[in-house]
């Protein structure tokens, strides 16, 4: 009688941590939106565009007028999942979140966002960024090999690093503003995307946090460091 109260003790136990990791997810991706929201409010929504209007046909489509029209917030939310190598790139960080755990889990997708729009300020108002595709291209690499290897760096290196890569994304995503859009919507989008392939990210490494779910994880950031070398020299 004992012993199955014990069993039973651990399986409710369990079944709390489990919803608690939930919750925590749903809490990240809901902060990591309010933080890019908020973020937004110091970024100037007339600046000058750049007359670079790499787009999809889909974001270019007719949209309603207004902050949805084309090329505006509906753009933004379609852009990152536009390009294979900034989606890679998104969902390797919350990957490498994932597997670092405590404050790793959140703090390197916020940076992420924050040094990503600040990045993207930059690319609309014309700012050159000296070897921007080479580095994006070197971010998926490396962030694929940071998965991999499931590197635990210390907070404020990796912090680092994923800023430095972050600002380049960024950059690209702002100097592709198209003509006749609004900057601070089209931000917003893309930065709200971005959020949520983070969270994706994390949610993946949650699920497979535990024995051959580890190894499928680390599979993973190899798959996304070859598709980085594949890009490099296609």
């Amino acid at each position: 009688m004992r012993r199955w109260l014990a069993i039973a003790a651990d399986v409710d136990g369990s079944k709390r941590k489990a919803r608690a990791r939930v919750r925590a997810i749903v809490r990240l991706s809901t902060g990591l939106s309010a933080a890019a929201l908020a973020l937004l409010g110091t970024c100037h929504t007339a600046l000058a565009h750049t007359g670079l209007e790499h787009t999809s046909s889909l974001a270019s489509g007719s949209l309603a007028s207004g902050s949805l029209a084309s090329g505006s917030f509906a753009s933004g939310l379609a852009h990152p999942w536009t390009g294979l190598d900034h989606m890679l790139a998104l969902l390797a960080v919350g990957l490498w979140a994932g597997l670092n755990g405590g404050r790793a889990l959140w703090a390197w997708p916020a940076a992420f966002v924050g040094a990503m729009l600040a990045g993207g300020a930059l690319g609309i108002a014309g700012v050159f960024v000296p070897l921007a595709e080479p580095g994006i291209l070197a971010s998926v690499v490396v962030l694929g090999l940071m998965v991999l290897t499931a590197a635990r760096l210390p907070l404020a290196l990796g912090a680092v690093l994923i800023v430095l890569f972050a600002v380049l994304h960024g950059h690209a995503h702002g100097a592709e503003l198209p003509e006749g859009a609004a900057a601070g919507a089209y931000m917003a989008g893309f930065a709200l995307t971005t959020a949520l392939l983070h969270t994706i990210g994390i949610g993946i490494a949650w699920v497979g946090r535990n024995g051959i779910g580890t190894l499928l994880v680390r599979a993973a950031g190899a798959a996304v460091a070859a598709v980085g070398l594949a890009l490099a020299v296609i």
